[in-house]
């Protein structure tokens, strides 16, 4: 084959180029130039602010907390959502009656906007009204409501759970998708030595599933940590920073502290894209992403 013009190659991958410059590289830009300025309450630029506004941030005594339930929200949701979605793919690969409608009905939690999902969920933990208190007292498991969004000490597990429903569906069919790939005679092989079905599992499927899993678990970390909608709609109606993650500390430094600092809240968005990169590079360098994906 000959080789291809790079005019010709440049005039193909024209519509890729310009939408991550439009989507990825000009964002990125603009945020980085807001997080250098000064502006007025109501978001007019004043003037540039160099680095402070970085340093304001990093100083803000409310930051630790916000970093500490970022790890706790991420590890736990992406760490359930991985253990449940290995199991339920185990099972969803198997030929039983309505194989194909329980399919159907797992991707509903993906497919439906996280706003409203997030919205019922409110509902459902309701203190007064909620179905999750009416079922719990009525197998007797309580005796009074439980204030899942109100009490300090439910809110973050509250929270995780709806990161784990509405992160199951994509996780599934990615390990779905992955079993799929294994050939049937490297089982049957493993039946022929006398594996048991767990051995199979555990040194067959699961050894063959690493690039899945990478891909599950990267796509799923960038996505856990971005999750405004969840957190945001699950935490609103608790003041200050007590359970927030770094997406919703951003957007509370511009329009709900008192700072009200534009300035402040993009220079806290360039650090949590930092973070991403950074928890993403070294999970990648610890699973030796080049050799999984080979």
């Amino acid at each position: 084959m000959g080789r291809v013009r790079p005019l010709v190659a440049l005039a193909w991958l024209a519509p890729a180029l310009a939408l991550i410059f439009g989507v990825v590289l000009f964002p990125a830009v603009m945020l980085f130039q807001a997080s250098r300025g000064e502006y007025s309450i109501t978001g007019l630029r004043k003037g540039d602010a160099g680095w402070a506004n970085y340093t304001k941030v990093l100083e803000h005594p409310d930051l630790g907390t916000v970093l500490t339930n970022t790890v706790i929200w991420v590890v736990s949701v992406v760490a359930l959502t991985i253990v449940i979605s290995l199991g339920l793919a185990q099972f969803l690969v198997k030929n039983f009656p309505g194989r194909r409608f329980v399919r159907w009905a797992i991707i509903v939690p993906w497919a439906a906007s996280l706003v409203i999902t997030a919205q019922l969920f409110v509902l459902l933990y309701d203190f007064n009204y909620g179905l999750i208190n009416h079922a719990l007292k009525s197998v007797g498991l309580i005796e009074t409501s439980i204030d899942f969004l109100g009490n300090d000490s439910w809110t973050m597990a509250s929270m995780v759970l709806v990161g784990v429903f509405v992160s199951l569906p994509f996780t599934i069919f990615v390990f779905i998708a992955g079993i799929n790939a294994i050939p049937d005679d490297v089982h049957e092989a493993a039946v022929v030595d006398g594996a048991s079905p767990w051995q199979r599992w555990r040194q067959v499927t699961l050894p063959l599933l690493r690039p899945a899993l990478l891909v599950a678990t990267v796509l799923n970390v960038i996505y856990v940590f971005n999750s405004f909608p969840i957190v945001y709609t699950l935490n609103d109606r608790n003041p200050g920073y007590l359970h927030d993650t770094t997406i919703t500390f951003m957007y509370k430094l511009a329009f709900k502290s008192q700072e009200k600092d534009v300035g402040m809240s993009a220079a806290a968005g360039v650090i949590n894209v930092l973070l991403i990169l950074l928890v993403v590079a070294v999970y990648l360098r610890i699973v030796n992403w080049r050799e999984e994906t080979r």
